[in-house]
């Protein structure tokens, strides 16, 4: 796929007008005010994966609206000390999987906690375990769509709702500096990481690729590419529904929570991505910390030939190296 968004030029300079509800914090605030109304930890349980040097434990803690949601917390075996801990967000339509397949950040020595998505495990990968309760209002039958004509009942209102109570919860457990708390994705996971970035004035570091939910008015423009294309395809069914689906998304827009973070931000793109269309990254890391200022550290990655796979391994390399420096693992 040849490059098909804006020239790189203008992408390192891409800073769109975010057309944000006048009640985005107010929505934010009350909604994660009602899901600390509960104490986080449910249950944690170790579990044998098979791996003698990884010590695992099956993490269930309370997420929107009290709701039960899974995790796998993972640490290298036998250490004791307090560890920086990595939360890390799954991609759109994967679950958490199983203990042995996500180990890069417990091999760098971290502690490390794997957040089911809610509603979702049935596309690819090997499943979740975390159920969607509230998943009833009128949409698509794809996450991306579930509730779309109501900013209160749409999934990703709950799907970030748990992702910062994820934050919480690892610093509620043991063997973890609660100081210094990373949220690490790709893709979906990348939204859901700048989503608690923005939420989240405490996060120490925010590591993201490809992003989904940014520029999410420009993406609907440019690709049919799931996620995106399930919006798109729900409102060629229900037309005229635009206005109210697009009032829906101001409330999760990665840009608008970019604007608020104050954590060190570490980004990769694929020019050539038409899944998460880069002008949506760029316009998210050129927003980055705006509102704030505070002037946060923040580096972008951009891979010219590469799609939604960004930099892959290579770019993994960088954000080991980029995270070691920020959280000062040598401690």
């Amino acid at each position: 796929m040849p490059a098909f968004d804006l020239p790189t030029n203008e992408l390192e300079h891409y800073r769109p007008d975010v057309q944000e509800p006048p009640d985005f914090d107010e929505f934010w605030r009350d909604t994660l005010k009602e899901a600390a109304d509960t104490d986080v930890l449910g249950s944690v349980r170790p579990v044998e994966s098979g791996l003698r040097l990884t010590d695992t434990w099956d993490v269930t803690f309370r997420g929107f609206a009290g709701d039960p949601v899974r995790a796998w917390y993972s640490r290298p075996a036998g250490v004791r000390a307090a560890l920086p801990a990595v939360v890390e967000y799954a991609g759109y339509g994967r679950g958490r999987g199983l203990p042995h397949e996500r180990l890069t950040w417990v091999n760098a020595g971290y502690a490390h906690l794997l957040m089911d998505n809610r509603g979702q495990g049935d596309q690819y990968g090997n499943g979740g375990a975390t159920p969607d309760p509230h998943a009833s209002a009128p949409g698509g039958p794809g996450p991306a769509a579930r509730g779309l004509l109501d900013p209160r009942a749409y999934h990703y209102r709950r799907l970030i709702t748990d992702a910062v109570r994820a934050v919480t919860a690892v610093r509620a457990l043991p063997g973890v500096d609660g100081g210094r708390v990373a949220a690490v994705g790709n893709s979906q996971g990348g939204g859901l990481a700048l989503a608690v970035a923005g939420l989240l004035p405490d996060l120490a570091a925010v590591l993201v690729t490809a992003p989904f939910l940014c520029g999410i008015r420009r993406a609907l423009d440019l690709t049919d590419a799931s996620p995106y294309g399930e919006i798109s395809a729900y409102l060629s069914v229900h037309r005229g529904a635009e206005e109210a689906a697009y009032r829906t998304l101001s409330y999760v827009e990665g840009v608008s929570f970019a604007r608020r973070a104050t954590a060190p931000a570490h980004f990769g793109v694929g020019l050539r991505d038409t899944v998460c269309p880069p002008s949506g990254a760029y316009a998210a890391f050129n927003h980055y910390g705006e509102r704030t200022g505070a002037d946060p550290r923040k580096e972008i990655h951009a891979y010219p030939y590469n799609g939604h796979e960004g930099g892959d391994a290579v770019q993994v390399r960088r954000q080991l190296d980029w995270l070691a420096g920020v959280l000062d693992v040598s401690r």
